[in-house]
Protein backbone atom coordinates (compact mmCIF):
# COMPACT_ATOMS: atom_id res chain seq x y z
CA UNK A 1 0.00 0.00 0.00
CA UNK A 2 1.30 3.78 -0.93
CA UNK A 3 1.97 5.47 2.04
CA UNK A 4 0.84 8.93 0.80
CA UNK A 5 -2.74 7.46 -0.14
CA UNK A 6 -2.98 5.56 2.96
CA UNK A 7 -2.38 8.70 5.35
CA UNK A 8 -5.29 10.32 2.90
CA UNK A 9 -7.60 7.61 3.36
CA UNK A 10 -7.03 8.15 7.28
CA UNK A 11 -7.46 12.24 6.87
CA UNK A 12 -10.96 11.09 5.19
CA UNK A 13 -12.49 8.29 7.15
CA UNK A 14 -11.14 8.47 10.30
CA UNK A 15 -12.46 10.55 13.38
CA UNK A 16 -9.98 12.95 13.95
CA UNK A 17 -9.06 12.77 17.97
CA UNK A 18 -5.09 12.66 17.72
CA UNK A 19 -2.12 14.55 16.52
CA UNK A 20 -0.99 11.82 14.79
CA UNK A 21 2.74 11.56 13.48
CA UNK A 22 2.77 10.96 9.35
CA UNK A 23 4.20 7.44 9.94
CA UNK A 24 2.11 4.11 9.78
CA UNK A 25 3.96 1.36 11.48
CA UNK A 26 3.79 -2.43 10.02
CA UNK A 27 5.89 -4.10 11.89
CA UNK A 28 7.74 -4.56 14.67
CA UNK A 29 10.81 -6.60 16.73
CA UNK A 30 12.00 -6.27 20.61
CA UNK A 31 12.15 -2.66 20.57
CA UNK A 32 12.38 -2.00 17.15
CA UNK A 33 9.67 -1.07 14.61
CA UNK A 34 9.12 -0.42 10.78
CA UNK A 35 7.23 1.99 9.00
CA UNK A 36 5.70 1.53 5.53
CA UNK A 37 8.66 2.63 3.94
CA UNK A 38 10.47 0.12 5.50
CA UNK A 39 12.71 2.63 7.61
CA UNK A 40 13.61 1.22 10.81
CA UNK A 41 12.41 3.07 14.55
CA UNK A 42 13.91 3.13 17.77
CA UNK A 43 10.68 2.78 19.83
CA UNK A 44 10.92 4.56 22.87
CA UNK A 45 7.59 4.96 23.50
CA UNK A 46 6.70 1.53 23.69
CA UNK A 47 2.68 1.89 22.63
CA UNK A 48 3.00 4.58 25.37
CA UNK A 49 4.29 2.17 28.21
CA UNK A 50 1.65 -0.58 26.70
CA UNK A 51 4.76 -3.17 25.33
CA UNK A 52 6.86 -3.75 28.20
CA UNK A 53 7.76 -6.96 26.81
CA UNK A 54 8.69 -5.28 23.04
CA UNK A 55 6.96 -6.32 20.27
CA UNK A 56 6.32 -9.87 18.49
CA UNK A 57 7.71 -11.15 21.92
CA UNK A 58 7.37 -15.06 21.03
CA UNK A 59 5.75 -16.37 24.30
CA UNK A 60 3.17 -13.73 23.79
CA UNK A 61 2.91 -14.39 20.14
CA UNK A 62 2.21 -18.20 21.12
CA UNK A 63 0.11 -17.75 23.05
CA UNK A 64 -2.19 -15.90 20.87
CA UNK A 65 -1.81 -18.52 18.38
CA UNK A 66 -2.87 -21.19 20.70
CA UNK A 67 -5.93 -19.11 22.22
CA UNK A 68 -6.90 -18.14 18.96
CA UNK A 69 -7.12 -21.90 17.83
CA UNK A 70 -9.14 -22.85 21.04
CA UNK A 71 -11.65 -20.01 22.27
CA UNK A 72 -11.54 -16.05 21.92
CA UNK A 73 -14.76 -15.37 23.96
CA UNK A 74 -17.31 -16.21 25.89
CA UNK A 75 -19.65 -14.35 28.16
CA UNK A 76 -18.90 -13.87 31.72
CA UNK A 77 -21.83 -16.12 32.56
CA UNK A 78 -19.24 -18.87 32.71
CA UNK A 79 -16.23 -19.65 34.45
CA UNK A 80 -12.85 -18.63 32.40
CA UNK A 81 -9.89 -20.76 33.59
CA UNK A 82 -7.29 -18.23 32.07
CA UNK A 83 -9.33 -15.31 34.18
CA UNK A 84 -9.35 -17.29 37.33
CA UNK A 85 -5.36 -17.97 37.39
CA UNK A 86 -4.63 -13.94 36.24
CA UNK A 87 -6.53 -13.13 39.22
CA UNK A 88 -4.93 -15.61 41.38
CA UNK A 89 -1.55 -14.60 40.25
CA UNK A 90 -2.61 -10.50 40.57
CA UNK A 91 -3.32 -11.49 44.08
CA UNK A 92 -0.53 -13.95 45.05
CA UNK A 93 1.81 -10.91 43.93
CA UNK A 94 -0.06 -7.31 45.29
CA UNK A 95 -1.91 -6.28 48.20
CA UNK A 96 -5.46 -7.52 46.39
CA UNK A 97 -8.33 -10.10 46.99
CA UNK A 98 -9.97 -9.61 44.00
CA UNK A 99 -9.71 -8.65 40.72
CA UNK A 100 -12.90 -7.01 38.04
CA UNK A 101 -11.33 -7.12 34.47
CA UNK A 102 -12.67 -5.17 31.68
CA UNK A 103 -11.00 -3.56 28.29
CA UNK A 104 -8.78 -0.64 29.29
CA UNK A 105 -7.31 2.02 31.57
CA UNK A 106 -10.41 4.01 31.51
CA UNK A 107 -12.97 1.38 32.40
CA UNK A 108 -10.38 0.14 35.06
CA UNK A 109 -10.62 3.79 36.84
CA UNK A 110 -14.68 3.67 36.25
CA UNK A 111 -14.78 0.72 38.15
CA UNK A 112 -12.70 2.03 41.06
CA UNK A 113 -15.22 5.06 40.94
CA UNK A 114 -18.25 2.75 41.24
CA UNK A 115 -16.37 0.17 43.37
CA UNK A 116 -15.13 3.35 46.29
CA UNK A 117 -18.52 5.04 46.07
CA UNK A 118 -20.50 1.41 46.95
CA UNK A 119 -18.29 0.79 49.51
CA UNK A 120 -18.05 4.37 50.99
CA UNK A 121 -21.60 4.14 51.24
CA UNK A 122 -22.54 1.13 52.65
CA UNK A 123 -19.32 1.52 54.89
CA UNK A 124 -19.42 5.57 55.85
CA UNK A 125 -23.05 7.04 54.93
CA UNK A 126 -25.35 7.75 52.02
CA UNK A 127 -23.83 11.37 51.13
CA UNK A 128 -20.71 9.78 50.60
CA UNK A 129 -19.87 10.13 47.11
CA UNK A 130 -16.73 12.91 46.37
CA UNK A 131 -13.80 11.51 44.70
CA UNK A 132 -10.78 14.05 45.17
CA UNK A 133 -7.99 13.61 42.62
CA UNK A 134 -4.87 15.73 41.68
CA UNK A 135 -4.31 18.55 39.23
CA UNK A 136 -1.98 17.31 36.23
CA UNK A 137 -3.53 13.98 36.67
CA UNK A 138 -4.54 11.75 33.82
CA UNK A 139 -6.98 9.10 34.87
CA UNK A 140 -9.01 8.13 31.03
CA UNK A 141 -11.77 9.82 28.22
CA UNK A 142 -15.23 8.57 29.32
CA UNK A 143 -17.14 11.41 31.10
CA UNK A 144 -16.81 10.00 34.85
CA UNK A 145 -12.63 9.40 33.95
CA UNK A 146 -11.79 12.72 32.10
CA UNK A 147 -13.77 14.81 34.83
CA UNK A 148 -11.43 12.87 37.55
CA UNK A 149 -8.69 14.29 34.99
CA UNK A 150 -8.06 17.41 36.46
CA UNK A 151 -7.30 19.28 33.37
CA UNK A 152 -9.27 21.49 32.33
CA UNK A 153 -7.98 21.12 28.25
CA UNK A 154 -9.52 17.68 28.89
CA UNK A 155 -12.90 19.12 29.64
CA UNK A 156 -13.32 21.15 26.88
CA UNK A 157 -16.58 21.00 25.14
CA UNK A 158 -18.03 17.64 26.69
CA UNK A 159 -20.17 20.05 29.51
CA UNK A 160 -21.91 19.58 31.79
CA UNK A 161 -19.37 17.26 33.82
CA UNK A 162 -20.54 14.61 36.13
CA UNK A 163 -20.50 15.99 39.68
CA UNK A 164 -18.74 14.28 42.90
CA UNK A 165 -15.13 15.52 42.11
CA UNK A 166 -13.05 17.55 43.65
CA UNK A 167 -9.10 18.77 42.67
CA UNK A 168 -6.40 19.54 44.96
CA UNK A 169 -2.72 19.60 44.01
CA UNK A 170 -0.19 16.53 43.38
CA UNK A 171 2.03 16.46 46.25
CA UNK A 172 0.56 18.69 48.59
CA UNK A 173 -1.06 16.62 51.44
CA UNK A 174 -2.19 19.77 53.44
CA UNK A 175 -4.29 20.94 50.45
CA UNK A 176 -5.92 17.64 50.22
CA UNK A 177 -6.35 17.29 54.00
CA UNK A 178 -8.24 20.60 54.02
CA UNK A 179 -10.44 19.12 51.09
CA UNK A 180 -11.63 15.87 52.79
CA UNK A 181 -14.40 16.01 54.41
CA UNK A 182 -17.98 14.47 55.38
CA UNK A 183 -18.63 13.68 51.43
CA UNK A 184 -15.72 12.20 50.56
CA UNK A 185 -15.46 8.46 49.62
CA UNK A 186 -11.72 7.94 48.01
CA UNK A 187 -9.18 9.23 46.75
CA UNK A 188 -7.75 8.68 43.30
CA UNK A 189 -3.98 9.71 42.45
CA UNK A 190 -1.15 8.10 40.23
CA UNK A 191 1.99 7.48 42.17
CA UNK A 192 3.99 9.29 39.22
CA UNK A 193 1.96 11.42 37.11
CA UNK A 194 2.65 10.05 33.29
CA UNK A 195 0.49 12.08 30.89
CA UNK A 196 1.03 15.18 33.23
CA UNK A 197 5.02 15.60 32.68
CA UNK A 198 6.38 12.64 34.70
CA UNK A 199 5.97 14.19 37.98
CA UNK A 200 7.23 12.27 40.88
CA UNK A 201 6.02 13.12 44.45
CA UNK A 202 8.24 13.73 47.78
CA UNK A 203 8.95 11.05 49.22
CA UNK A 204 6.35 11.08 52.23
CA UNK A 205 3.40 11.88 49.70
CA UNK A 206 2.30 8.26 49.37
CA UNK A 207 2.66 7.79 53.39
CA UNK A 208 0.77 10.64 54.22
CA UNK A 209 -1.81 9.95 51.80
CA UNK A 210 -2.38 6.72 53.16
CA UNK A 211 -2.11 8.18 56.79
CA UNK A 212 -5.01 10.75 56.09
CA UNK A 213 -7.40 7.86 54.04
CA UNK A 214 -7.03 5.94 57.18
CA UNK A 215 -7.87 8.84 59.43
CA UNK A 216 -10.87 9.78 57.36
CA UNK A 217 -12.18 5.82 56.93
CA UNK A 218 -11.74 6.37 52.79
CA UNK A 219 -10.81 4.79 50.32
CA UNK A 220 -7.24 5.16 48.70
CA UNK A 221 -6.94 4.55 44.76
CA UNK A 222 -4.04 4.17 43.23
CA UNK A 223 -4.41 4.51 39.17
CA UNK A 224 -1.24 2.23 38.38
CA UNK A 225 -2.03 2.47 34.58
CA UNK A 226 0.81 3.59 33.48
CA UNK A 227 3.40 2.86 36.40
CA UNK A 228 2.67 -0.53 37.30
CA UNK A 229 3.87 -4.31 35.74
CA UNK A 230 7.53 -2.85 36.45
CA UNK A 231 7.36 0.29 34.72
CA UNK A 232 9.34 1.80 37.50
CA UNK A 233 11.55 -0.76 38.67
CA UNK A 234 9.23 -2.56 41.01
CA UNK A 235 6.21 -4.53 40.07
CA UNK A 236 3.84 -1.91 41.24
CA UNK A 237 5.34 1.55 41.86
CA UNK A 238 3.28 2.25 45.58
CA UNK A 239 5.80 -0.58 46.68
CA UNK A 240 8.60 2.16 46.58
CA UNK A 241 6.73 3.97 49.17
CA UNK A 242 6.20 0.86 51.48
CA UNK A 243 2.19 1.35 51.40
CA UNK A 244 -0.81 -0.64 49.79
CA UNK A 245 -4.15 1.19 48.33
CA UNK A 246 -7.41 -0.57 48.86
CA UNK A 247 -8.07 -0.07 45.42
CA UNK A 248 -5.66 -0.31 42.44
CA UNK A 249 -5.87 -0.45 38.30
CA UNK A 250 -4.24 -1.47 35.69
CA UNK A 251 -3.79 -1.65 31.75
CA UNK A 252 -1.18 -0.84 29.50
CA UNK A 253 1.53 -3.39 30.09
CA UNK A 254 -1.11 -5.89 31.51
CA UNK A 255 -1.25 -7.72 28.09
CA UNK A 256 1.18 -6.40 26.17
CA UNK A 257 -0.68 -4.76 23.41
CA UNK A 258 -4.06 -6.93 23.76
CA UNK A 259 -6.77 -4.48 25.43
CA UNK A 260 -7.57 -5.73 29.05
CA UNK A 261 -8.17 -3.85 32.00
CA UNK A 262 -8.17 -4.73 36.14
CA UNK A 263 -9.28 -3.30 39.06
CA UNK A 264 -7.62 -5.32 42.26
CA UNK A 265 -9.26 -4.49 45.74
CA UNK A 266 -9.11 -6.05 49.31
CA UNK A 267 -11.87 -8.65 50.30
CA UNK A 268 -13.67 -5.32 52.38
CA UNK A 269 -13.72 -2.95 49.44
CA UNK A 270 -14.55 -5.78 46.83
CA UNK A 271 -17.73 -7.48 48.61
CA UNK A 272 -19.83 -4.67 47.84
CA UNK A 273 -20.06 -5.47 44.38
CA UNK A 274 -22.72 -8.25 43.94
CA UNK A 275 -24.76 -9.91 41.01
CA UNK A 276 -25.77 -7.45 39.05
CA UNK A 277 -24.13 -4.32 40.36
CA UNK A 278 -21.32 -4.15 37.71
CA UNK A 279 -21.09 -5.65 34.63
CA UNK A 280 -18.57 -6.56 31.54
CA UNK A 281 -18.74 -7.88 27.62
CA UNK A 282 -15.68 -8.40 26.54
CA UNK A 283 -13.76 -8.21 29.64
CA UNK A 284 -11.50 -10.78 30.90
CA UNK A 285 -12.21 -12.49 27.93
CA UNK A 286 -9.78 -16.17 27.35
CA UNK A 287 -7.64 -14.38 24.90
CA UNK A 288 -6.94 -10.81 26.56
CA UNK A 289 -6.06 -13.21 30.08
CA UNK A 290 -4.61 -15.42 28.16
CA UNK A 291 -1.65 -12.71 27.07
CA UNK A 292 -2.04 -11.19 30.33
CA UNK A 293 -1.21 -14.52 32.39
CA UNK A 294 1.99 -14.67 29.90
CA UNK A 295 3.05 -11.38 30.03
CA UNK A 296 2.83 -11.17 34.18
CA UNK A 297 4.54 -14.86 34.60
CA UNK A 298 7.33 -13.33 31.88
CA UNK A 299 7.78 -9.99 33.71
CA UNK A 300 8.38 -12.29 37.42
CA UNK A 301 10.17 -15.41 35.87
CA UNK A 302 12.90 -12.94 34.05
CA UNK A 303 12.49 -10.08 36.70
CA UNK A 304 12.28 -7.70 34.45
CA UNK A 305 11.33 -5.26 37.36
CA UNK A 306 15.10 -4.87 38.23
CA UNK A 307 16.12 -5.04 34.97
CA UNK A 308 13.84 -1.68 34.72
CA UNK A 309 15.70 -0.29 37.39
CA UNK A 310 18.93 -0.95 36.38
CA UNK A 311 18.60 0.13 32.86
CA UNK A 312 16.64 3.13 33.77
CA UNK A 313 19.35 4.52 36.15
CA UNK A 314 21.62 3.99 32.73
CA UNK A 315 19.27 5.90 30.81
CA UNK A 316 19.04 8.71 33.33
CA UNK A 317 22.88 8.90 33.73
CA UNK A 318 23.25 9.22 30.06
CA UNK A 319 20.56 12.29 29.97
CA UNK A 320 21.85 13.99 32.50
CA UNK A 321 25.14 14.24 31.19
CA UNK A 322 23.50 15.26 27.85
CA UNK A 323 21.69 18.19 30.12
CA UNK A 324 25.13 18.79 31.11
CA UNK A 325 26.37 19.16 27.90
CA UNK A 326 23.37 21.58 26.69
CA UNK A 327 22.58 23.13 29.48
CA UNK A 328 20.64 25.78 27.44
CA UNK A 329 18.57 22.99 25.66
CA UNK A 330 17.65 20.35 28.88
CA UNK A 331 15.92 21.96 31.92
CA UNK A 332 16.00 19.01 33.95
CA UNK A 333 15.65 15.15 33.94
CA UNK A 334 13.81 12.65 36.20
CA UNK A 335 12.05 9.44 36.13
CA UNK A 336 11.85 5.89 38.12
CA UNK A 337 12.54 3.19 36.19
CA UNK A 338 12.33 3.14 32.59
CA UNK A 339 9.08 5.78 33.00
CA UNK A 340 11.68 9.32 32.14
CA UNK A 341 10.55 12.74 31.86
CA UNK A 342 13.09 15.53 29.88
CA UNK A 343 12.01 19.34 30.31
CA UNK A 344 12.94 21.02 26.97
CA UNK A 345 13.87 24.79 26.38
CA UNK A 346 12.68 23.89 22.44
CA UNK A 347 8.77 22.96 21.70
CA UNK A 348 8.96 19.27 22.37
CA UNK A 349 6.49 18.55 19.54
CA UNK A 350 9.86 19.84 17.52
CA UNK A 351 12.10 17.77 18.94
CA UNK A 352 10.08 14.80 19.04
CA UNK A 353 10.04 15.49 15.40
CA UNK A 354 13.81 15.63 14.88
CA UNK A 355 14.15 12.67 16.97
CA UNK A 356 11.96 10.66 14.11
CA UNK A 357 13.53 11.80 11.26
CA UNK A 358 16.51 10.27 13.08
CA UNK A 359 14.82 6.73 13.59
CA UNK A 360 13.55 7.21 17.32
CA UNK A 361 10.26 7.30 18.78
CA UNK A 362 9.43 9.23 21.56
CA UNK A 363 6.12 10.74 23.12
CA UNK A 364 5.70 13.77 24.75
CA UNK A 365 4.05 15.17 28.17
CA UNK A 366 2.86 17.95 30.19
CA UNK A 367 3.66 21.48 28.74
CA UNK A 368 7.08 20.61 27.55
CA UNK A 369 8.70 17.47 28.53
CA UNK A 370 9.57 14.71 26.36
CA UNK A 371 8.60 11.11 27.98
CA UNK A 372 10.60 7.93 27.43
CA UNK A 373 8.65 4.75 28.25
CA UNK A 374 10.43 1.81 26.16
CA UNK A 375 9.73 -1.66 26.54
CA UNK A 376 11.28 -3.30 29.70
CA UNK A 377 14.14 -5.43 27.36
CA UNK A 378 15.90 -2.77 26.44
CA UNK A 379 19.53 -3.28 26.36
CA UNK A 380 22.11 -0.24 27.32
CA UNK A 381 23.14 0.32 23.30
CA UNK A 382 19.46 0.73 22.66
CA UNK A 383 19.56 3.51 25.81
CA UNK A 384 22.50 5.07 24.65
CA UNK A 385 21.74 5.11 20.70
CA UNK A 386 18.55 6.73 22.13
CA UNK A 387 20.28 9.64 24.12
CA UNK A 388 23.10 10.06 21.26
CA UNK A 389 20.07 10.63 18.73
CA UNK A 390 17.86 13.10 21.41
CA UNK A 391 21.55 15.20 21.19
CA UNK A 392 21.26 14.88 17.19
CA UNK A 393 18.09 16.23 17.62
CA UNK A 394 18.94 19.11 20.32
CA UNK A 395 21.93 19.88 18.12
CA UNK A 396 19.81 20.13 14.57
CA UNK A 397 17.55 22.76 16.83
CA UNK A 398 19.82 24.75 18.36
CA UNK A 399 21.58 25.45 14.62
Amino acid sequence: MDTKQLLEWSDKHLMTFAKRYPVALVRGEGVRVWDTDGKEYLDFTGGIAVTALGHSHPRVVGTMREQATALLHVSNYFHIPQQIHLAKLLCDHSFADRVFFSNSGAEANETAIKLCRKWAKEHGGSDRGDIISMRGGFHGRTLATVTATAQEKYHHGYEPLPGGFKYVPFNDLKALERAIDSRTAGVLVEPIQGEGGVNIPDDGYLPGLRKLCDEAGIALILDEIQTGMGRTGRLWCHEHAGIAPDIMTLAKALANGVPIGATLATEEVARVFTPGSHGTTFGGNPLATAVGLTVLGTLLEERLPERAARLGRFLLERLEALRAGQPEMIKAVRGRGLLVGVDLTPPVGDVVAACRERGLLVLTAGENTLRMAPPLIVTEADAARAVDIVGEALGALRR
